[in-house]
């Protein structure tokens, strides 16, 4: 079965509404403070792609021929490359910016995806997240671990209870706390490797 990642229309039906009702801001701080040579990790339909300036260049991959395919039409001219997260085909140090949002909820190995993040980050580069995180609320934190599995089927790889600063921190990153913005379970923040 094909979760709502892996079915273009629906999941930019579901992301129109979530970028109407306050994500498009996040989307634009994401793409606006990336700078010099940028990889955007899972950039799916490209949502994000039409914010970045145009004195960037931009790399969008993502696992699913579908998406990128797309994000081709939502951004005739981007360079969008088919691979995932934890193996990504690019030489060590080509990115001054990572980009990622709402896609480390669904990557298989996070801390391989993390690896390779910063196997491609230039020595001073920075990761720029936008995520969706295990709630700090202890009954919702349990109903999010109940419907996991589930949800996981019907999203197409979804995790609602990962802890995702705590593994960007955990893989050798400092995020920056003036950057850090959270709203409920989201979370938006720039962080470099340590």
């Amino acid at each position: 079965m094909r979760g709502i990642e892996q079915i273009p229309w629906l999941y930019d039906a579901f992301a129109a509404l979530s970028d109407w009702r306050g994500l498009r801001r996040w989307r634009q701080w994401l793409a606006g403070g990336a700078r010099g040579r940028v990889l955007d990790v899972g950039c799916g339909t490209g949502r994000t792609l039409p914010y970045y300036s145009a004195d960037v260049t931009v790399i969008g991959v993502d696992p699913a021929r579908d998406v990128l395919k797309r994000a081709a039409l939502r951004s005739p001219s981007a360079r969008l490359v088919q691979a995932r997260a934890e193996a990504l085909p690019f030489r060590d140090g080509a990115f001054d910016t990572v980009v990622s949002g709402l896609v480390f909820c669904s990557v298989g190995n996070p801390r391989r995806g993390f690896a390779e993040i910063r196997r491609v980050l230039a020595a001073a580069g920075e990761l720029r997240m936008m995520e969706h995180v295990r709630s700090p609320v202890p009954w919702r934190a349990r109903l999010e671990d109940r419907i996991q599995p589930l949800w996981t089927r019907l999203t197409g790889g979804c995790h609602p209870n990962r802890d995702t600063e705590a593994a960007v921190e955990a893989s050798g990153f400092r995020i920056a706390r003036a950057t850090r913005r959270a709203e409920g379970v989201m979370r938006c923040f720039a962080a470099r490797v340590e």
